[in-house]
Formats: C-alpha cells, sequence, structure tokens
C-alpha cells in the first residue's frame, strides 16, 4: 500500500521494517559463511516486503541474486527496476515460459517435458536461457531423483541447446532438527548426484544445498551458493538451531493505537460467542486489528499487546478488524495509545515466536500472514 500522508498510514496499524537490521543481518550471514548468497524473498519477503528490501540488496555484490515462488513474484521485482538475477524455486507452468524468457527470470526444471516445452519458447523468442535443476535428496516435494534415472535426465535436458544448465540443487527437510543424521544423509546424496554427473561429462557451475538452517548447522551444505531465507530477517529456522552462530535482529515490528477504552462490570461477555465474561470490573481497550489483517484469530484468550510498557493479555475470540484487551492494570490507557503486536515497548518485548507457540504454528506462519492490509514502513 502506497498512500502519500505516513501519518494516515500509522494511525490503525503498520508494520515497521527496520533496513539497518536488514542490512546488518546481511553482513553477518555473510561474514559467517563467506559464500554468496541467495536472499529468499518469496511471499512478499516473508510478509517483510520484497520489493523494498530487494532495492536494499542491490548493493551488496556477495549476494547473487533473489529466490521467488512464482513468476509473479519475480514480475513484481523485475517491473519495480531489480536487475541481480532471479531463480524461481518452485514449478513453473508452460503458460509463463515467454513472460520467464522476456523478463530474464532463472527457472528451475527437473522433468524432459518441461525442458522440450522451455526450449520451444527460447528457441521462438532466440535466447538463450539459464536454469537450475532441482534434485530430490529426501523432501519430496519436487525435483528428479537423485539416482541413475535422474543422472539420465539431466542429460536430457543438458542435451536442449537453448538451455544452460548453469546451477543444481536440493533442499533440506530437516535441517532445522536437533538430530544432525538425516540432514547429513541427505547432503552426502546431493554430493554423489553432482560428482555422478560430472563422471558423464556434466560439470555445473553452480551448487547449492544450504537454507537457513543448513547456513548455520552445515559446514558441507555451504557450496558455490547458499539460499538465505528466513535468518536475513533476523528471525532463527526453529528453536533447535543455535542462535549464538551469528548475530541477528528483528527486522519486522507491529505496532496499532489504541481505538476505545470503556470499563465493564462484572459478569459481562466479551466478543463473538461470549467466550470470555468479566470476572470484576475491567478497563477493556478495542484494538482496530484482526484476523483480516493476519492477527491469528488462535490468540482468542491466549495472547497479549504490549501498552505503555506493560502487558494487556487480549480477552474474548479476535474478531476480523478488531480484538478486545484488558487493561485494568495499567494506568489511565486512553484513545490513540500505542499498541505493540510484535516488537520492544520499553522492557517489555513480542517476538513472532512467542506468537507462534501460542498457535501451534511456526515463526513464518506469522510473519508470512501479515497482509497487505497492513502498510509497511521502512525506518
Amino acid at each position: 500500500m502506497i498512500l502519500e500522508d505516513q501519518k494516515i498510514l500509522k494511525e490503525r496499524t503498520y508494520v515497521m521494517i527496520d533496513l539497518e537490521a536488514f542490512r546488518r543481518n546481511i553482513r553477518n550471514i555473510y561474514a559467517w559463511c563467506n559464500v554468496p548468497l541467495i536472499a529468499v524473498l518469496k511471499a512478499d519477503g516473508y510478509g517483510h516486503g520484497a520489493v523494498r528490501l530487494a532495492k536494499e540488496l542491490e548493493q551488496f555484490s556477495f549476494v547473487w541474486g533473489y529466490a521467488v515462488a512464482t513468476i509473479e513474484e519475480a514480475v513484481e521485482l523485475r517491473d519495480a527496476g531489480l536487475k541481480k538475477r532471479i531463480l524461481i524455486l518452485g514449478y513453473v507452468f508452460p503458460a509463463a515460459y515467454e513472460m520467464l524468457i522476456r523478463y530474464q527470470v532463472t527457472p528451475t526444471i527437473f522433468d524432459t517435458e518441461s525442458a522440450e516445452l522451455l526450449c520451444q519458447e527460447a528457441r521462438k523468442q532466440n535466447q538463450r536461457i539459464p536454469v537450475h535443476i532441482k534434485v530430490d535428496t529426501g523432501m519430496s516435494r519436487i525435483g528428479l531423483p537423485a539416482a541413475e534415472e535422474g543422472i539420465e535426465t539431466v542429460k536430457r535436458i543438458a542435451a536442449c541447446k537453448m538451455l544452460t544448465v548453469e546451477g543444481i540443487f536440493t533442499h533440506l527437510a530437516r535441517a532445522d532438527e536437533g538430530n544432525p543424521d538425516p540432514t547429513q544423509q541427505q547432503i552426502g546424496r546431493f554430493h554423489k548426484f553432482y560428482r555422478d554427473l560430472e563422471k558423464e561429462g556434466i560439470a555445473v557451475p553452480l551448487k547449492h544445498c544450504a537454507n537457513s538452517a543448513g547456513i548455520i548447522g552445515f559446514e558441507s551444505a555451504k557450496m558455490e551458493l547458499v539460499r538465505a531465507g528466513i535468518i536475513i530477517y533476523g528471525l532463527m529456522p526453529s528453536v533447535e538451531v543455535s542462535a549464538e552462530v551469528i548475530k541477528l535482529w528483528p527486522v519486522l515490528s507491529w505496532k496499532s493505537a489504541v481505538a476505545y477504552v470503556k470499563t465493564l462490570p462484572a459478569g459481562v461477555p466479551v466478543s463473538y460467542g461470549g467466550t470470555y465474561i468479566t470476572s470484576r470490573e475491567t478497563v477493556v481497550a478495542t484494538i482496530p486489528v484482526g484476523y483480516g489483517d493476519g492477527y491469528p484469530r488462535l490468540l482468542s484468550n491466549r495472547g497479549a499487546v504490549l501498552i505503555r510498557g506493560k502487558r494487556a493479555p487480549i480477552i474474548g475470540r479476535v474478531c476480523m478488524d478488531q480484538f478486545m484487551v484488558d487493561v485494568t492494570k495499567i494506568e489511565d490507557v486512553r484513545r490513540g495509545d500505542a499498541v505493540t503486536l510484535i516488537g520492544r515497548d520499553q522492557e517489555e518485548e513480542i517476538r513472532i515466536e512467542e506468537l507462534a507457540e501460542l498457535c501451534g504454528t511456526i515463526n513464518y506462519e506469522i510473519a508470512c500472514n501479515i497482509n497487505k492490509r497492513v502498510p509497511r514502513i521502512c525506518q
């Protein structure tokens, strides 16, 4: 969302993006791994704003390019003037091949049918295009098998004269767990696969295996490139991944303001379904945010926000556009007071991980679900 008047933007709710924290994270990740980064910007930069963050990344020579999930995400970056390489990590449907070539976007390929159709479109446009091969070493999602069958598929893809096999990669399914064995096995399968390819005369210049958890915990996963995702936003892949290795700063905070304050007597139900009933005289503040903004309904009767540096528990169900909190123990709360949904207020802090735990999910989902109705303001 773009409005000229930032005061209007900030009155109801907004997400603040700390660009200096983002830049520090990028530098620290590179200092740790000393390998060029693919910055993963899918899902609008995990809810942080892909275009604005990509503009920050353009200055870093050690950032090879960006990874996205769809052609639409790639086109958004190109239309915004971004010049670095863009790799689509998922399957690209043939209807998008013309656009893919026109916008100079690199696709992921893992079957001969797609390669042949892409090659046909490349001939029409008279452009030779780079592709990255996806190998399935244990994720069981997309990718050709890490076996003889897969070797033969790569041979056929490499034989397509309008395609250049520039990269080959796999994805680690369990690198964010405490047990390293499944990940070491995946890395081993990938190493063997590309070495077998080399024996067949196919040397792929760019190999990448490490996701965020792989960057932190697995030296053998660092190859010509690494794919930095959740960690560039200052968030950890899981609680089992060491947070001591790389110093990171959360990039995102979420703010709102008190819309209404009222005092209810004991015995009054609050919000849909009356799932909360006041047990005493209660000062209630209404916050003008809800699941329509991506604030989880699962936080009903269990989450909290920060007002005047203190925690105010959510009472009743979170609605589409509003929810209520108990501010009885916070002195003199008034309409317009700042509310922190995610972030720090004085000595208190609510982290995305706290909300994720309360909702029984992961920090990725909380960040990605903050929708575009909520303005992003960069500082």
